[in-house]
Protein backbone atom coordinates (compact mmCIF):
# COMPACT_ATOMS: atom_id res chain seq x y z
CA UNK A 1 0.00 0.00 0.00
CA UNK A 2 1.62 3.56 -0.42
CA UNK A 3 0.24 7.10 -0.14
CA UNK A 4 -0.56 7.26 -3.96
CA UNK A 5 -2.77 3.98 -3.75
CA UNK A 6 -5.16 5.88 -1.82
CA UNK A 7 -4.93 8.77 -3.10
CA UNK A 8 -5.83 7.43 -6.56
CA UNK A 9 -8.70 5.42 -4.70
CA UNK A 10 -10.23 8.06 -3.02
CA UNK A 11 -10.08 10.20 -5.60
CA UNK A 12 -12.44 7.90 -7.51
CA UNK A 13 -14.50 7.80 -4.60
CA UNK A 14 -15.12 11.33 -5.30
CA UNK A 15 -15.54 11.40 -8.61
CA UNK A 16 -17.34 8.19 -8.97
CA UNK A 17 -15.76 7.76 -12.10
CA UNK A 18 -12.13 6.50 -12.66
CA UNK A 19 -11.98 8.35 -15.85
CA UNK A 20 -13.21 11.72 -13.97
CA UNK A 21 -10.52 11.07 -11.30
CA UNK A 22 -7.63 10.58 -13.36
CA UNK A 23 -8.30 13.77 -15.31
CA UNK A 24 -8.38 15.55 -11.67
CA UNK A 25 -5.06 13.66 -10.88
CA UNK A 26 -3.34 14.43 -14.40
CA UNK A 27 -2.68 10.46 -14.58
CA UNK A 28 -3.89 7.77 -17.12
CA UNK A 29 -6.83 5.92 -16.60
CA UNK A 30 -4.80 2.68 -16.27
CA UNK A 31 -3.00 4.38 -13.45
CA UNK A 32 -6.01 4.98 -11.22
CA UNK A 33 -7.80 1.32 -11.99
CA UNK A 34 -4.20 -0.66 -10.92
CA UNK A 35 -3.79 1.45 -7.99
CA UNK A 36 -7.85 0.02 -7.09
CA UNK A 37 -6.46 -3.37 -8.56
CA UNK A 38 -3.36 -3.91 -5.84
CA UNK A 39 -4.94 -2.14 -3.14
CA UNK A 40 -8.28 -5.01 -3.22
CA UNK A 41 -5.60 -7.69 -4.00
CA UNK A 42 -3.65 -6.99 -0.82
CA UNK A 43 -6.28 -6.56 1.80
CA UNK A 44 -8.33 -9.50 0.25
CA UNK A 45 -11.42 -7.22 -0.76
CA UNK A 46 -13.76 -5.60 -2.87
CA UNK A 47 -13.96 -1.71 -2.64
CA UNK A 48 -17.27 -1.11 -5.24
CA UNK A 49 -20.20 -2.77 -5.73
CA UNK A 50 -21.30 -3.80 -9.07
CA UNK A 51 -19.98 -1.90 -12.77
CA UNK A 52 -20.58 0.70 -14.45
CA UNK A 53 -19.32 4.31 -15.04
CA UNK A 54 -20.67 5.49 -11.97
CA UNK A 55 -18.88 3.92 -8.81
CA UNK A 56 -20.49 3.08 -5.72
CA UNK A 57 -18.66 1.57 -2.52
CA UNK A 58 -19.17 -1.72 -1.01
CA UNK A 59 -19.62 -2.20 2.95
CA UNK A 60 -15.72 -2.84 3.07
CA UNK A 61 -14.87 -0.08 0.43
CA UNK A 62 -16.82 2.70 2.88
CA UNK A 63 -14.91 1.48 5.61
CA UNK A 64 -11.44 1.67 4.08
CA UNK A 65 -12.15 4.71 2.31
CA UNK A 66 -13.24 6.31 5.84
CA UNK A 67 -9.56 4.80 7.13
CA UNK A 68 -7.61 5.95 3.72
CA UNK A 69 -8.97 9.38 4.15
CA UNK A 70 -7.88 9.42 7.69
CA UNK A 71 -4.32 9.13 6.49
CA UNK A 72 -3.98 11.19 3.95
CA UNK A 73 -5.44 14.14 5.77
CA UNK A 74 -3.24 13.40 8.52
CA UNK A 75 -0.29 13.37 5.83
CA UNK A 76 -1.73 16.77 4.72
CA UNK A 77 -1.99 18.43 8.26
CA UNK A 78 1.70 17.26 8.40
CA UNK A 79 2.95 19.12 5.40
CA UNK A 80 0.72 21.96 6.08
CA UNK A 81 2.16 22.01 9.71
CA UNK A 82 5.78 21.55 9.26
CA UNK A 83 6.58 23.08 5.74
CA UNK A 84 5.02 26.50 6.54
CA UNK A 85 4.92 26.98 10.16
CA UNK A 86 4.33 30.39 10.59
CA UNK A 87 1.13 30.23 8.64
CA UNK A 88 -1.10 32.82 8.93
CA UNK A 89 -3.90 30.15 8.50
CA UNK A 90 -6.34 29.48 11.31
CA UNK A 91 -7.82 25.45 10.25
CA UNK A 92 -10.85 24.24 11.64
CA UNK A 93 -11.84 20.61 10.92
CA UNK A 94 -15.38 19.71 10.13
CA UNK A 95 -17.17 16.92 10.23
CA UNK A 96 -20.36 16.87 7.94
CA UNK A 97 -22.22 14.17 6.57
CA UNK A 98 -23.24 13.52 2.65
CA UNK A 99 -27.10 14.40 2.93
CA UNK A 100 -26.96 17.31 5.38
CA UNK A 101 -24.13 18.63 3.12
CA UNK A 102 -26.81 19.57 0.62
CA UNK A 103 -29.20 21.36 2.81
CA UNK A 104 -27.80 24.85 3.71
CA UNK A 105 -24.00 24.22 4.90
CA UNK A 106 -22.84 25.16 1.21
CA UNK A 107 -23.79 28.85 1.04
CA UNK A 108 -23.10 29.22 4.62
CA UNK A 109 -19.90 28.27 4.29
CA UNK A 110 -19.37 30.77 1.11
CA UNK A 111 -20.83 33.57 3.89
CA UNK A 112 -18.14 32.69 6.41
CA UNK A 113 -15.42 32.75 4.07
CA UNK A 114 -16.25 36.26 3.02
CA UNK A 115 -16.04 37.34 6.46
CA UNK A 116 -13.11 35.03 7.31
CA UNK A 117 -10.80 34.89 4.58
CA UNK A 118 -7.95 33.85 6.96
CA UNK A 119 -9.25 31.00 8.32
CA UNK A 120 -9.17 27.79 6.68
CA UNK A 121 -12.58 25.19 6.69
CA UNK A 122 -11.63 21.73 5.97
CA UNK A 123 -14.57 19.69 5.75
CA UNK A 124 -14.48 15.80 5.94
CA UNK A 125 -17.42 13.97 5.10
CA UNK A 126 -18.78 10.88 7.85
CA UNK A 127 -22.18 9.85 8.85
CA UNK A 128 -23.23 11.44 12.39
CA UNK A 129 -22.03 8.94 14.32
CA UNK A 130 -18.69 8.19 13.26
CA UNK A 131 -18.48 12.69 13.09
CA UNK A 132 -19.12 12.61 16.90
CA UNK A 133 -16.50 10.03 17.74
CA UNK A 134 -13.88 11.33 15.85
CA UNK A 135 -14.83 15.13 17.69
CA UNK A 136 -14.45 13.41 21.27
CA UNK A 137 -11.03 11.69 19.73
CA UNK A 138 -10.03 15.40 18.75
CA UNK A 139 -9.52 14.58 15.17
CA UNK A 140 -12.36 16.92 14.57
CA UNK A 141 -12.98 20.13 15.98
CA UNK A 142 -16.78 20.36 15.90
CA UNK A 143 -19.26 18.32 13.35
CA UNK A 144 -22.65 18.92 11.79
CA UNK A 145 -24.75 16.00 13.05
CA UNK A 146 -28.22 14.62 13.45
CA UNK A 147 -28.74 15.90 17.22
CA UNK A 148 -30.83 13.02 18.07
CA UNK A 149 -27.89 10.86 18.93
CA UNK A 150 -27.80 8.97 21.61
CA UNK A 151 -24.22 10.50 23.33
CA UNK A 152 -25.38 13.92 22.54
CA UNK A 153 -24.83 14.76 26.73
CA UNK A 154 -21.46 14.49 25.81
CA UNK A 155 -21.06 17.36 23.23
CA UNK A 156 -21.69 20.82 23.97
CA UNK A 157 -24.22 21.95 21.02
CA UNK A 158 -25.82 24.90 18.39
CA UNK A 159 -28.84 23.69 17.01
CA UNK A 160 -29.02 25.05 13.43
CA UNK A 161 -32.23 23.27 12.33
CA UNK A 162 -35.49 21.22 12.74
CA UNK A 163 -36.30 19.66 9.63
CA UNK A 164 -38.77 16.37 8.88
CA UNK A 165 -37.96 13.85 7.19
CA UNK A 166 -40.10 12.88 4.45
CA UNK A 167 -40.88 9.55 2.12
CA UNK A 168 -38.73 10.98 -1.53
CA UNK A 169 -40.80 9.18 -4.71
CA UNK A 170 -41.40 9.63 -8.11
CA UNK A 171 -44.39 11.42 -9.17
CA UNK A 172 -45.59 7.90 -10.83
CA UNK A 173 -44.73 5.69 -7.70
CA UNK A 174 -47.65 3.89 -6.46
CA UNK A 175 -47.96 5.92 -3.04
CA UNK A 176 -46.81 9.48 -4.67
CA UNK A 177 -51.20 9.94 -4.24
CA UNK A 178 -50.71 10.23 -0.93
CA UNK A 179 -50.72 13.63 1.08
CA UNK A 180 -49.37 11.93 4.20
CA UNK A 181 -47.49 8.42 5.17
CA UNK A 182 -49.25 5.64 7.52
CA UNK A 183 -45.45 3.96 8.11
CA UNK A 184 -47.21 0.67 7.83
CA UNK A 185 -47.66 1.09 4.20
CA UNK A 186 -44.33 0.30 3.71
CA UNK A 187 -44.30 -3.16 4.82
CA UNK A 188 -42.65 -5.40 2.02
CA UNK A 189 -42.49 -2.14 0.10
CA UNK A 190 -38.87 -1.54 -1.92
CA UNK A 191 -37.14 1.31 0.08
CA UNK A 192 -33.58 3.12 0.25
CA UNK A 193 -31.90 3.30 3.25
CA UNK A 194 -29.47 5.65 4.45
CA UNK A 195 -26.01 4.27 5.23
CA UNK A 196 -26.40 1.78 8.56
CA UNK A 197 -24.98 3.77 11.13
CA UNK A 198 -26.52 7.34 10.19
CA UNK A 199 -28.79 8.63 13.06
CA UNK A 200 -31.74 9.20 11.30
CA UNK A 201 -31.58 5.17 10.37
CA UNK A 202 -31.56 4.03 13.24
CA UNK A 203 -34.24 6.58 14.64
CA UNK A 204 -36.68 5.39 11.41
CA UNK A 205 -35.67 1.65 12.03
CA UNK A 206 -36.91 2.19 15.75
CA UNK A 207 -40.05 3.47 14.18
CA UNK A 208 -40.56 1.02 12.28
CA UNK A 209 -39.76 -2.06 14.41
CA UNK A 210 -42.58 -0.65 17.08
CA UNK A 211 -45.12 -0.88 14.18
CA UNK A 212 -43.79 -4.41 13.02
CA UNK A 213 -42.84 -2.93 9.92
CA UNK A 214 -40.56 -4.87 7.50
CA UNK A 215 -39.69 -2.89 4.38
CA UNK A 216 -37.95 -4.69 1.71
CA UNK A 217 -34.46 -2.42 1.51
CA UNK A 218 -32.88 -2.65 -1.79
CA UNK A 219 -29.65 -0.61 -1.01
CA UNK A 220 -27.98 1.44 1.86
CA UNK A 221 -25.99 4.38 0.25
CA UNK A 222 -24.89 7.73 1.60
CA UNK A 223 -24.41 9.36 -1.55
CA UNK A 224 -27.11 12.11 -2.71
CA UNK A 225 -26.79 11.00 -6.32
CA UNK A 226 -26.92 7.38 -6.04
CA UNK A 227 -30.29 7.51 -4.00
CA UNK A 228 -31.50 9.78 -6.89
CA UNK A 229 -30.77 7.25 -9.61
CA UNK A 230 -32.49 4.55 -7.98
CA UNK A 231 -35.20 6.71 -7.26
CA UNK A 232 -35.94 7.63 -10.53
CA UNK A 233 -36.92 4.11 -11.53
CA UNK A 234 -40.24 4.90 -9.57
CA UNK A 235 -39.99 1.50 -7.97
CA UNK A 236 -38.91 2.46 -4.99
CA UNK A 237 -38.65 5.35 -2.30
CA UNK A 238 -36.08 6.70 0.72
CA UNK A 239 -36.49 8.94 3.34
CA UNK A 240 -34.91 12.53 2.82
CA UNK A 241 -35.10 15.77 4.72
CA UNK A 242 -37.91 18.04 3.50
CA UNK A 243 -35.45 20.69 2.89
CA UNK A 244 -33.60 19.13 -0.19
CA UNK A 245 -36.54 18.62 -2.21
CA UNK A 246 -36.01 22.09 -3.98
CA UNK A 247 -33.37 20.43 -5.60
CA UNK A 248 -35.33 17.41 -6.86
CA UNK A 249 -38.40 19.28 -8.04
CA UNK A 250 -38.49 15.76 -10.06
CA UNK A 251 -39.66 14.02 -6.58
CA UNK A 252 -42.56 14.28 -3.93
CA UNK A 253 -41.47 14.08 -0.67
CA UNK A 254 -44.71 12.85 1.63
CA UNK A 255 -44.69 13.33 5.56
CA UNK A 256 -45.06 10.54 7.42
CA UNK A 257 -48.24 10.46 9.85
CA UNK A 258 -46.37 11.51 12.78
CA UNK A 259 -43.75 13.78 11.47
CA UNK A 260 -40.57 12.30 11.81
CA UNK A 261 -38.41 15.25 13.14
CA UNK A 262 -34.61 15.59 12.79
CA UNK A 263 -32.79 17.78 14.69
CA UNK A 264 -29.20 19.23 12.73
CA UNK A 265 -26.89 21.36 14.36
CA UNK A 266 -22.76 21.77 15.55
CA UNK A 267 -21.25 19.76 18.16
CA UNK A 268 -17.94 20.02 19.73
CA UNK A 269 -16.33 18.01 22.57
CA UNK A 270 -17.40 19.29 26.07
CA UNK A 271 -14.70 21.36 27.90
CA UNK A 272 -12.18 21.33 24.60
CA UNK A 273 -10.67 24.94 24.01
CA UNK A 274 -11.80 26.58 20.73
CA UNK A 275 -9.26 27.73 18.78
CA UNK A 276 -9.10 31.53 17.20
CA UNK A 277 -11.07 29.74 13.89
CA UNK A 278 -13.04 27.24 15.35
CA UNK A 279 -14.75 29.83 17.63
CA UNK A 280 -15.31 32.69 14.83
CA UNK A 281 -17.04 29.96 13.33
CA UNK A 282 -19.34 29.14 15.82
CA UNK A 283 -20.26 32.57 16.37
CA UNK A 284 -20.69 33.46 12.88
CA UNK A 285 -23.25 29.98 12.84
CA UNK A 286 -24.73 31.27 15.81
CA UNK A 287 -25.64 35.03 14.28
CA UNK A 288 -27.19 33.50 11.35
CA UNK A 289 -31.18 32.47 12.32
CA UNK A 290 -32.80 29.46 11.32
CA UNK A 291 -34.78 31.23 8.49
CA UNK A 292 -31.88 33.02 7.38
CA UNK A 293 -30.36 29.49 6.41
CA UNK A 294 -33.46 28.54 4.81
CA UNK A 295 -33.43 31.83 2.46
CA UNK A 296 -29.65 30.68 1.70
CA UNK A 297 -30.92 27.42 0.68
CA UNK A 298 -33.50 28.96 -1.81
CA UNK A 299 -31.24 31.01 -3.26
CA UNK A 300 -28.80 28.60 -3.78
CA UNK A 301 -31.59 26.85 -5.77
CA UNK A 302 -32.82 29.99 -7.87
Amino acid sequence: MTLAQLKYFCMAVRYHNITEAAKALFVTQPTISIAIRDLEKEFSIKLFSGSGKHLTLSEEGELFYAKASDILRACDDLHAEFSNPLSTWRRVRIGIPPLLSTVFFPQLLDAFRLEHPDTWLELNEYPSVQACDLVLDERLDMALVSMDIHNIDKFSTHLMLTDTLVFCVTKHHPLAGLDTLDLRLLHEQPIIIYSRNSVQNLNLQARLDSLNVSPRVVMHSSQAATILNFLRKGDCGCFLFSSMLPQYPELKGIPADPPIEAHVGLVWKKGRYLGAGTQAFLDFCRKVDIEEKLSLTDKRQT
